[in-house]
Order: C-alpha cells, then structure tokens, then sequence
C-alpha cells in the first residue's frame, strides 16, 4: 500500500492472557511478513544490565530482584509484583512510559501494509489508543494454568495470582475486534491467522490517511 504523508500502516493490538498463545500467533503473522512488534521484548531490553529502568528497580524493590551476574531476577520479580498490587504497579510505573515510548518508535520505522504490535495487557494500556484493531488470542484459564506450570515451573497458586492479576478474560473479550481461539491445535491458529491476513490487507488496502496516537 502506497502511504500518503502522515499516514501509518492499519495497526492490529495483539493481546491474550498469559500463555494464551500470544507468542505463537505473532510468530505465524511473521511468517507471513508482518512486521510484528512485541513489547516483552523491548520490556526484555528496557531492564538489560547497564539501563536506567534496572537501576530504578534495584533502587525500589532492593537487591535480590538482581541475579549474581546483575540481571533481572524475573523469579523474584514475579513473587514480588503479584503477590503485592501497590508493587506491580510501581514496577508498571518504570517500565510502562519506556516501553510505550519505544514500541511507537519501532511501529513509526516498522512500514508494512499493516503491522502487529503485541501487548499483553493491552485492555490497561496507553496502546490500546494506538493500534486501529484488537486481536485477542484466547483460552480457557485452566489451559492457561497448565501451560503456565510446564513453561515457568511454579506453583499453581502463583499461577492462578499472576493470572489474576491481569484483565479477566471477559474484560479481553469485550475489546476485542478479532479472537483466535488458542486450545492447542496449531493447524486451527494458521488457518485463523491466514484468514485474519487477508482480512487486515484487504482493511488496510480501504484505509485513508490516519495520523497515530502520540
């Protein structure tokens, strides 16, 4: 799509509760050259070694959220943060502003006919405001539990606290403009991601001038 002056490639919001399947779904549309951007990853930079978003951290939760080789301990991280509300939230207040900062940046260069941007807790999100349509990868919570103790090895209490901790599932769904059922059957999510291609280019082919959010 030839872009006007001013104009921004149709912007898709991808969110789903934890371990949903949001990974893997916007691996499928990179596959089919999508620029996808996702904001565990730039939160994964925000907090290297030697970034101010670490030493803010340190400086508010102490040293044994740092490892031995001073990086962030996200096992620590994760026991404090949901099992204590005012610390989520002081941590989301480091994080939140540089990360929203440097998804716009990455979105702005990213070009495209239309781009992913992954964010998962999209429905309490400045980004929300920024994406043109939402797409929720979705699951059932004890799906979610499962996956959560073969991937991170907890508990299922801790699974259950950080799942609580984030937007219900029916607070998902009631934002969503697309859903992608994501109960484990790989060849179902393609097929959905195929048919949610051809519908995201036929949209953005229709799309007049859009200036994006600041």
């Amino acid at each position: 799509m030839t872009q006007t002056p001013g104009q921004a490639p149709l912007r898709i919001g991808l969110t789903g509760g934890i371990a949903s399947g949001k990974s893997l779904v916007a691996d499928m549309f990179a596959d089919l050259g999508v620029p996808v951007i996702d904001t565990d990853v730039i939160a994964r930079e925000v907090v290297a070694p030697g970034q101010p978003a670490l030493d803010e951290i340190e400086a508010q939760f102490g040293e044994h959220v740092i490892d031995a080789a001073g990086h962030l301990d996200r096992a620590a991280m994760r026991e404090t943060i949901f099992s204590d509300d005012g610390e989520r939230l002081a941590l989301e207040k480091i994080l939140h502003p540089r990360i929203g900062a440097e998804t716009r940046r990455r979105a702005d260069l990213a070009g495209g006919e239309y781009q992913v941007i992954v964010v998962p807790l999209l429905a309490s999100s400045p980004l929300a405001d920024f994406v043109d349509r939402i797409l929720v990868v979705d699951c059932d919570e004890e799906t979610q539990v499962d996956r959560l103790l073969d991937r991170d090895a907890g508990t299922e209490d801790q699974a259950r606290r950080i799942i609580a901790a984030q937007a219900s599932r029916h607070e998902r769904l009631a934002i969503a403009d697309d859903v992608i059922l994501n109960e484990g059957n790989i060849d179902d999510a393609r097929s959905a991601v195929t048919r949610l291609n051809q519908k995201y280019r036929r949209l953005a082919a229709r799309q007049g001038p859009h200036v994006p959010s600041t």
